[in-house]
Parts: structure tokens; C-alpha cells; sequence
């Protein structure tokens, strides 16, 4: 599944009304516009999906997604961001869907979350090409009540302007893409996930969590920055953090990385590194 994640170069075809947006590529949320067979898709994956999370979603993501009114039917951004931001000072801006890099990062690094307002059709629960909003809002914004998750993702947009003067785009959406698509944490002995490309798919959750094909190594932003991905399949290396204050702490030294990550090899999906650190589900290393 591809994430509402910095994009250089918007692909053709995207399903969204890109004419009918802003600027800064936000459209207005017409709640009326959904119709009962668009929200009984939402809840018929809040559902699904919720059961499969119970015991393989990181606490924080948990006790969101039950503070967030997103269990009845297509959520309202409104609504959603009332709740943000009491709590973190965020708020959700309805986009068409992929938006470019410049208005990406702006949205970000001033707490704003670009959601995608469109949901998938019936025939399309368990695959879609683009991220709709039960992508979007049911995997991404729950985690974002978490405060410093929440500080991580804002430093992360404001790092944005820095890596585009650089060259760096490439190394940056690396560590979008693993760490807040598909990134993984040791909460109380487990293995747990908060990532939004696997929280929203039923098949990506149960093969990070369980499986025993991917790799899963400690959380190292040297590594992460080099490292490449599927964007069309299941994610073969995870990264594994043990608290969400290790991201933001790891954007202090983020600049002289990107740099570095730029010009260095990267390392293909799946592939391993003489450096890995293997994280093995019981904590044990």
C-alpha cells in the first residue's frame, strides 16, 4: 500500500479531485457526501481490523483510537481534531489524496495531518494502490495523542526544507516509511506495532508482529536512512524502537546523517548489514 507520504513526483491516475484543492493541496470535508455503503466500509474495517489489533498494537495506539470518535462510521476531521489537539496540538486538514513534498512537510512541521477523505470501495478491504482515509485516519492518528511521538512527527516536517536543500528527500522517506509506516516497539517484554501501514492492514500486522520471515533489528537512524523498501509488498525488515522519545532524540543528529546517507549505498529491501542489530521478539538479544 502506498502511505500520505513525501512524494517528489505525484504518479498519474490518482483517484482523488486534485483540481478542487487549495494551495496547499487541503480540500473541505463534506460529511454529507458519504454515503451509508461508505461507512459501513469503515466500520466493517474498524472492526476487522480493531479484533486483530487488540493484542499486537502498541498501548499508546490503543487507548487513541478509543479516545478518537472513529468507531460509528467515517470519521469527522473536525471532531478528530478536537481531540488532537487538546492533547498534542494537532489537528487533521482533509487532502485529495498523495500530495507533494513542500506542502507535505509545511503540513507536519505546524501539527497539521493531511488525511486522505476518500474511502476505498467494498471490493477493495484488503488491498488498495492509494491511501484512503481508513489508512490514513484509522492508522495514523491514534498514535499521534502520544506526546512524544507526536513532537517526533513535527520535527520530522520541519526537517523537510533542510533535506530538499541537501539532495536528501530519499533518505528522509526512508524513516517516514519505516518508522512511522511500519515501525515497531518492545512494550513489556513484546513485540507490539504502532507503524500506520501495518496498525491499517490485517495482513501486514500479523506478519510483523508474528511471523518469523521478516527481519527485526534495534532502531538505528544510520541504518534506517540507507535502507530501502517494497512499497507493493510485505515489508521484509522492520526496525524496533523502545520508546517514542527515541525518535525524537534521534533527530538532533538527523542533519549530519542525511548528508552522509545521501552519498552512501543504499542498502536493498530485506538485505543485511555487517552492523545489524537483531531484536528477537522476547527482548532477548
Amino acid at each position: 500500500m502506498l502511505a500520505n507520504a513525501p512524494a517528489p513526483a505525484l504518479p498519474e491516475g490518482l483517484r482523488g479531485d486534485y483540481a478542487a484543492a487549495r494551495p496547499d493541496f487541503t480540500v473541505a470535508q463534506d460529511m454529507a457526501s458519504y454515503t451509508e455503503a461508505d461507512h459501513e466500509t469503515w466500520r466493517t474495517l474498524y472492526r476487522r481490523q480493531a479484533e486483530i489489533l487488540r493484542d499486537r498494537a502498541a498501548t499508546a495506539y490503543l487507548e487513541g483510537l478509543d479516545r478518537l470518535p472513529f468507531r460509528d462510521g467515517v470519521p469527522d476531521f473536525a471532531a478528530a481534531s478536537a481531540v488532537l489537539e487538546r492533547a498534542t496540538g494537532w489537528t487533521l486538514v482533509a487532502v485529495p489524496g498523495l500530495i507533494p513534498d513542500d506542502a507535505f512537510f509545511d503540513h507536519l512541521a505546524e501539527r497539521r495531518f493531511p488525511v486522505t477523505h476518500w474511502i476505498r470501495k467494498p471490493e477493495e478491504l484488503d488491498y488498495i494502490v492509494e491511501p484512503d482515509i481508513f489508512h490514513d485516519a484509522f492508522g495514523h492518528v491514534p498514535i499521534l495523542l502520544q506526546p512524544d511521538f507526536a513532537e517526533f512527527l513535527a520535527a520530522y516536517g520541519r526537517m523537510g526544507a533542510h533535506a530538499k536543500r541537501l539532495g536528501a528527500l530519499k533518505p528522509l522517506s526512508r524513516l517516514y516509511w519505516h518508522m512511522v509506516e511500519f515501525g515497531l516497539l518492545r512494550e513489556g517484554g513484546r513485540m507490539v506495532a504502532y507503524g500506520a501501514g501495518i496498525l491499517s492492514s490485517a495482513a501486514e500486522t500479523i506478519h510483523a508482529t508474528e511471523s518469523d520471515k521478516p527481519r527485526r533489528l534495534r532502531f538505528d537512524p544510520w541504518r534506517v536512512l540507507r535502507s530501502d523498501y517494497f512499497i507493493d509488498d510485505l515489508q521484509p525488515t522492520f526496525f524496533v524502537i523502545e520508546d517514542y522519545a527515541e525518535l525524537f532524540a534521534a533527530m538532533e543528529g538527523l542533519p549530519a546523517l542525511l548528508e552522509a546517507a545521501r552519498d552512501a549505498e543504499p542498502i536493498p529491501p530485506g538485505a543485511a548489514s555487517p552492523d545489524d542489530k537483531p531484536y528477537a521478539p522476547t527482548g532477548e538479544e
